[in-house]
């Protein structure tokens, strides 16, 4: 027998040919012709409903029975029960009575038991109207959510409206109580000023009664003023004679600056004339003291001679001794003359006093360069600058010309002058330039010397550390750190030999803006190294190519200031790093001081001999007539 599947999945009976006469299961028994069109007898006993059918109609009555009890709930408690806006499945009352009648037809008619394939037509109709009232009411439920959304929000921004409003409130009635208060304020001053206005009342009584009296004052005031007026317009032509007085006395002032201005330069051009009187290259000559520890190989000072009649005089004397015998032959004596000698016994302020002139004419527009020669351990470096640990009395010739050239600047200051300083310290070692106010580990490229400009003859270190300074103190303090940046070294003549030529400068420029006069000056203070005879020096490997640049140098310097002597058309200066930076300092618009340095150890007299002689060469130079840098 062959089944056909139906639509709910069950499975119904096909009746082919009848293979035999046995009664189906599951089939009915024909009607009789005349009972085809009449519904079959209800038998005796229910028949059992296919378990398919059975399934379809539990789920339906279960759905029709969970829709009853949610219509039977009213909206508002279901809304209270809902976490979700989710909305629920109602179904029509109507609908849950007619689902227990499932044989009942679309035509209103009652379906027959036995035919199940219409009433699952049927359920299946109630179904689809269901889900189409599913649809409905959840389009419903999602606009109900929209406009749920709509009112909470309208909701926060009421309660944000409400919150604005409720500060305002807050702010109005603080500002009701202010005004509150400012009205009782104003109703006491309300009060305050009607007693005032009572008072001012009886004032105005009062005053009015004394007007008369007021009346008869002024009268008398005003006879007084006429009095007074008359002894002004006196008075007036009193001050139109002090005027004049003033006037003329003003005019006097004048002459008396102007006068004072052309003494003023009268004085410059007579310390000029005073200083080109004693030579234009001085040469002194110092002697130091024995030290402590050489009184004990050399007693006195029985080679050297210092006549008492004049300071400008020394005499060396030698012991000249037999070649064949031990005989002496006599005293070989070496008579030197200088524009001053110092003795051992001289201060450093004795010292300064006699360059202390020469020192005012740099601050009056000449390039001045003051410089000590002399053999190593002869004393340069202390007439220069000082002992280390250096007090009031033994200053140097550095610091103190520093002191003047600042006191004198602030003395020029009321006759109209102002000045500008810059210094610099630098050394000449082995022939290369050093930067002695720069640390050595900050120290850059080797230093060069280069003009200013093509039209100008002033020259210039590039790289090198100009200071400005306002202050002695500011020029000692470069000192130190130049004085412990500088190159030294022991040798067999010092135990502390300066192995480079020291050079400080310091650069003056000056204005008198009323007489529109410019200057500018260089002050230069040179401390150069000792020279050396290399049998005595024993110099090896550094400190001996030391001592070469070193000679080389001084020789170079004793040349230029022969042909500067000479007048020769070529002078060497570029022959050496000192001669070169000192060009302007050595010839034409400058003045020159030599200190030869000499020791008071015999010993040493070959060395003294050869200083001395070089200096007497130095000292009969004339270089001709220095002109002061002024525009």
């Amino acid at each position: 027998m062959e089944q056909k599947g139906n639509a709910d999945g069950w499975q119904v009976p096909l009746v082919g040919k009848a293979l035999s006469q046995l009664p189906v299961p599951g089939l009915r028994a024909k009607r009789g012709p005349s009972d085809e069109n009449q519904p079959p007898a209800e038998q005796k006993r229910a028949r059992r409903l296919p378990v398919p059918t059975r399934r379809v109609a539990a789920s339906i009555a279960t759905s029709c029975s969970k829709a009853s009890a949610a219509a039977a709930v009213p909206r508002t408690q279901r809304a209270g029960r809902r976490t979700s806006l989710r909305p629920e499945l109602t179904i029509p009352a109507a609908s849950v009575a007619a689902a227990p009648a499932l044989a009942v037809g679309n035509d209103g008619k009652k379906r027959a038991a036995w035919d199940l394939k219409g009433q699952l037509s049927d359920m299946r109709t109630k179904v689809s109207s269901y889900k189409d009232k599913v649809q409905r009411l959840d389009g419903e439920n999602q606009q109900l959510k929209r406009q749920l959304q709509e009112q909470v929000v309208q909701n926060r921004e009421l309660s944000s409206q409400v919150s604005i409003l409720s500060s305002v409130l807050h702010t109005c009635q603080e500002q009701a109580q202010q005004r509150l208060h400012e009205v009782m304020e104003l109703s006491d001053l309300k009060q305050q000023l009607e007693e005032q206005v009572t008072s001012y009342s009886r004032t105005i009584g009062q005053l009015e009664g004394t007007k008369q009296d007021l009346s008869s004052l002024l009268e008398t005031r005003e006879v007084k003023l006429k009095l007074a007026e008359e002894g002004l317009a006196q008075r007036e032509c009193e001050n139109k004679e002090l005027r004049g007085q003033v006037a003329a006395q003003l005019q006097v002032m004048t002459q008396q600056e102007e006068r004072l201005h052309h003494l003023e330069m009268e004085r410059r051009r007579l310390h000029n004339l005073v200083q080109e009187l004693k030579g234009n290259i001085r040469v002194f000559c110092r002697v130091r003291p024995l030290l402590a520890w050489e009184k004990e190989r050399q007693k006195g000072l029985e080679h050297l001679h210092f006549p008492l009649q004049d300071n400008k005089a020394l005499v060396l004397s030698k012991v000249e001794e037999s070649h064949v015998g031990r005989d002496r032959k006599g005293d070989v004596k070496y008579d030197f003359s200088f524009d001053r000698v110092f003795s051992p016994a001289c201060s450093q302020e004795e010292v300064f006093e006699e360059i202390a002139l020469l020192v005012q004419s740099a601050l009056d527009g000449y390039h001045v360069c003051i410089f000590a020669y002399g053999q190593t351990g002869s004393g340069k470096t202390y007439t220069m600058e000082g002992p280390d640990d250096m007090g009031p009395e033994t200053m140097g010739m550095i610091p103190r010309a520093v002191r003047q050239v600042f006191q004198g600047a602030r003395e020029l200051e009321p006759k109209g002058w102002q000045y500008h300083f810059t210094a610099n310290f630098l050394e000449i070692y082995n022939e290369s330039l050093r930067d002695l106010l720069v640390g050595r580990p900050e120290r850059g490229a080797e230093l060069e010397i280069k003009r200013v400009s093509q039209s100008s003859e002033e020259l210039h270190v590039p790289n090198l550390r100009y200071v400005p300074v306002d202050s002695e103190d500011e020029v000692l303090k470069l000192l130190q750190t130049a004085k412990a940046n500088r190159s030294v070294a022991k040798t067999a003549l010092n135990d502390r030999s300066s192995r480079s030529h020291s050079l400080f400068q310091l650069r003056m420029e000056g204005w008198n803006r009323s007489r529109d006069l410019h200057s500018v000056s260089v002050l230069s203070l040179v401390d150069l190294a000792g020279s050396e005879r290399l049998d005595k020096s024993f110099s090896k490997g550094e400190r001996l190519r030391e001592t070469q640049a070193i000679n080389t140098s001084l020789s170079t310097l004793g040349l230029v200031i022969m042909a500067l002597s000479n007048k020769e058309p070529h002078i060497p200066y570029r022959n050496s790093k000192l001669t070169y930076l000192l060009q302007n300092s050595l010839g034409g618009n400058s003045k020159m001081l030599m200190f030869v340095n000499i020791s008071p150890l015999e010993d040493n007299l070959s060395e003294s001999l050869n200083s001395l002689r070089f200096a007497s060469k130095v000292n009969e130079c004339v270089i001709g007539t220095a002109q002061a840098n002024r525009k």
